[in-house]
């Protein structure tokens, strides 16, 4: 059998020694596995433990219990394989578009060693990165010059120039409008299926799970566990016509249910832990 990219093994965290002592715990019992080049998400009712899911997955959190490994390896600290990009962009209102994206390359090892010699060769490969999403003629622009949208498309790509192996999407479009938001799913899609990192992505929006993702876990309300994993059998690439489809939508209330279920406080552990697909 094909090793497991991403495997968490019963794992639970309290965030410090007080709660830990005291059985209060912001994730419990976590066990899933996740293959090489596969996207899932990760949705829920707020404070589930999503964000907290994201931090043991990079490593700037280790588990009280259980274990994880990634790529193969344990995970024991930060990982340098990974990528991240949030809801808020957060480009340096001083660099421009360009420059933003090779920030990573200016800190990250091996890059960093060799910025200066390889500096044009590392800015070539930014542009072509740019010009994929749609910001050809915006490299050389400042945050300020474009819009929410654009600036998100510059914040993935800043996450990707260092080709991880792994992108973790925190709520990335969900400042951005309707429209912005689904042309951002398309150059999603389409990133990963040119270049094939994993993906987890962590959303509110169930609609952009069932697009983007090839498995969707759902998340109780804390203390957080997975109570139901969802494949997402819909045949890729994905359009967003799919989204119009009897099946695209039967599948986002399936998942609406669920978690309407979790919020009511109908999902119990030992009825929930049987919920998966």
């Amino acid at each position: 059998m094909t090793t497991p990219f991403v495997s968490f093994d019963h794992v639970w965290l309290a965030y410090n020694d007080e709660l830990l002592a005291k059985g209060q715990f912001a994730v419990e019992d976590i066990s899933l596995q996740v293959n090489a080049g596969e996207f899932i998400a990760i949705v829920g009712p707020s404070g589930c433990g999503k964000s907290t899911f994201m931090k043991l997955t990079t490593g700037l959190k280790m588990p009280s219990k259980g274990s994880i490994r990634i790529d193969g390896a344990p995970v024991t600290g930060p990982l340098k394989i990974s990528g991240m990009s949030f809801q808020a962009p957060n480009l340096l209102p001083w660099r421009t578009t360009v420059d933003n994206v090779l920030l990573p390359l200016e800190i990250v090892e091996p890059y960093r060693s060799n910025f200066r010699s390889k500096r044009a060769e590392y800015e070539q490969k930014a542009r072509k990165l740019l010009q994929s999403v749609g910001l050809g003629g915006y490299e050389d622009k400042f945050p300020w010059q474009l819009s929410g949208g654009m600036q998100q498309r510059a914040s993935i790509c800043r996450a990707l120039i260092h080709e991880p192996k792994m992108l973790l999407l925190d709520e990335p479009f969900g400042a951005l409008d309707a429209f912005t938001r689904e042309e951002l799913w398309c150059a999603m899609r389409d990133l990963q299926a040119a270049q094939k990192f994993n993906v987890i992505l962590v959303t509110h929006d169930l609609r952009e799970s069932v697009f983007l993702a090839d498995t969707v876990y759902v998340m109780s309300k804390s203390p957080g566990r997975i109570v139901v994993k969802r494949h997402i059998e819909l045949p890729r690439p994905r359009d967003l016509e799919v989204t119009y489809t009897p099946a695209f939508t039967d599948i986002v209330h399936e998942l609406r249910g669920h978690i309407g279920a979790i919020r009511g406080g109908a999902a119990t552990a030992p009825v929930a832990a049987q919920a998966y697909y």
